[in-house]
């Protein structure tokens, strides 16, 4: 007999669930289930249901938000870089003192592109550039341009709002998986005990027989490795091994109820 394996997925759960609801449907005396894990199925299946949709609404949003968040710290990271290599031109063509790169916290000495890999790097680069242009133009200074600071402070402020969304949409979705993770022990266990009661039910059928019955109920099964299928022929053949059985029993009957008379 294939063995059985409860389901692996949310939408395979709720799946499961709405299987069982159905055998509502089947006449009184033939339904393999109690009405009370039936009934529970029913209030149980709305409100998994609901919460699995919640996630994967929020986990698309997710999603989605994460594609725009990764074009915005390019964005922010493409501009800032470029600001600062334009920086270092205009220090080495003597268009700016070296030391006024101490404003930007960039080392006066080195006209290297600070490490811009991480999320970390370019919020603190980007604040860096944008306060030492603000005071080096404060004390006099001409505004860089290709790009100029207010075009790179837009891409870093637009990339600072979406870290935030990014981070608001991730708490999210987090809170919703956990709701639907609080409720799947219970509809793990719920499917259990009906898929118990409906091999129980049905335990009295031949294999073959006993194998479609549960799975018309809703019951996975699978097939070990190298594990023969079961067919209308193996029932066919254990029937046909009865009768033989019964008929070779009862002929032994006879012939010892011959023998019995005769000797008589």
């Amino acid at each position: 007999m294939p063995y059985r394996r409860l389901p692996k997925t949310d939408q395979a759960r709720i799946k499961s669930l709405e299987k069982a609801i159905e055998l509502e449907q089947m006449d009184m005396n033939e339904i393999p289930v109690p009405f009370r894990l039936l009934n529970e199925a029913k209030t149980q299946l709305p409100l998994f249901k609901n919460l699995v949709q919640l996630y994967n609404s929020a986990f698309e949003a997710q999603v989605a938000d994460s594609r725009k968040y990764q074009t915005n710290i390019r964005n922010a990271r493409m501009y800032i870089s470029h600001f600062i290599q334009v920086l270092n031109l205009a220090v080495i063509r003597n268009e700016i003192k070296k030391e006024h790169k101490l404003l930007y916290k960039l080392s006066p000495d080195d006209n290297t592109v600070p490490d811009l890999t991480s999320e970390t790097s370019v919020l603190e680069w980007g604040q860096n550039i944008i306060d030492g242009e603000l005071e080096r133009v404060n004390q006099g200074g001409i505004r860089l341009q290709n790009p100029n600071i207010a075009k790179v402070q837009v891409y870093y402020d637009i990339f600072k709002e979406s870290k935030v969304s990014q981070k608001i949409r991730q708490q999210s979705t987090a809170r919703t998986l956990q709701n639907v993770a609080s409720m799947r022990d219970r509809i793990d266990e719920l499917i259990k005990e009906i898929w118990d009661s409906v091999e129980a039910h049905y335990a009295g059928l031949l294999p073959y027989e006993r194998y479609m019955a549960c799975r018309q109920c809703g019951i996975i099964y699978y097939y070990r490795k190298r594990e023969p299928e079961l067919t209308p022929k193996v029932d066919k053949d254990i029937r046909d091994n009865i009768k033989s059985t019964l008929t070779l029993d009862f002929s032994e009957s006879d012939l010892a109820s011959s023998g019995n008379n005769a000797e008589e």
